[in-house]
């Protein structure tokens, strides 16, 4: 699979960079018996960062609107009808991924069709698994509405740890299944809100890869 370094990850790897070889410089200048532990213990913190930008090479099985793809990875963590309150404002199957700081943290189209809403919201950084991180915490709703006029929310929700969510898509905007839609830095969570009638087609506590795994069937 190739490997890439996500747009958002070019400055911070800059930067952690400098940082880094000016620590290794300040400390070794006094110290020069801590070279090589050094060394090592700075390539492993810098390999940590590169990992979590990395951005691999993905395609689509198959593109179709009939299958809402899983928009990141991450491990599922709720699977269940609530009422959602901003969009719809009616009942939802609400599916959600939480994403580890070792997760890739790209998020991804999981369906075509044009940007029906989208919406920044700021708000507090409670851990992405809480049941409230939903609707408090810093988060930003897209709204997806297909060719057959099926309507799918997601939301990209901030952790304790996330501080910044960035989205490149915009209401009005036509957009490709499996495409980036935005990153969320350092520990997160996506939720997919889905009409009642999907399919779920994934189990509570599994591994999700982003553009490989459905999610769910649609009509």
């Amino acid at each position: 699979m190739p490997f890439r370094i996500h747009k958002e990850g070019y400055l911070i790897l800059l930067i952690a960079a400098l940082l880094l070889i000016g620590l290794y410089w300040l400390i070794t200048h006094y110290w020069p018996i801590l070279k090589w532990p050094l060394a090592v213990i700075c390539l492993v913190m810098y390999g940590l960062v590169v990992q979590f930008f990395r951005n691999p090479v993905r395609t689509i099985p198959l593109l179709d609107n009939h299958l809402v793809y899983a928009p990141c990875d991450g491990v599922v963590c709720v699977i269940e009808e609530v009422f959602e309150p901003e969009y719809f404002k009616d009942k939802r199957l609400q599916f959600s991924i939480f994403m580890s700081p070792l997760n890739v943290h790209v998020n991804r189209n999981p369906v075509s069709g044009t940007v029906a809403y989208a919406q920044y919201h700021p708000g507090k950084y409670l851990v992405a698994w809480h049941p409230k991180s939903s609707t408090e915490n810093e988060r930003t709703t897209i709204v997806y509405k297909t060719e057959s006029g099926t309507e799918i929310l997601m939301r990209q929700i901030a952790g304790a740890v996330a501080r910044r969510i960035v989205h490149y898509v915009k209401a009005g905007d036509t957009v490709q299944q499996g495409e980036d839609m935005g990153f969320i830095k350092f520990g997160s969570r996506v939720d997919l809100f889905l009409p009642l009638d999907a399919e779920i087609n994934v189990a509570m506590d599994q591994v999700m890869k982003g553009n490989l795994d459905v999610v769910a069937h649609i009509k």
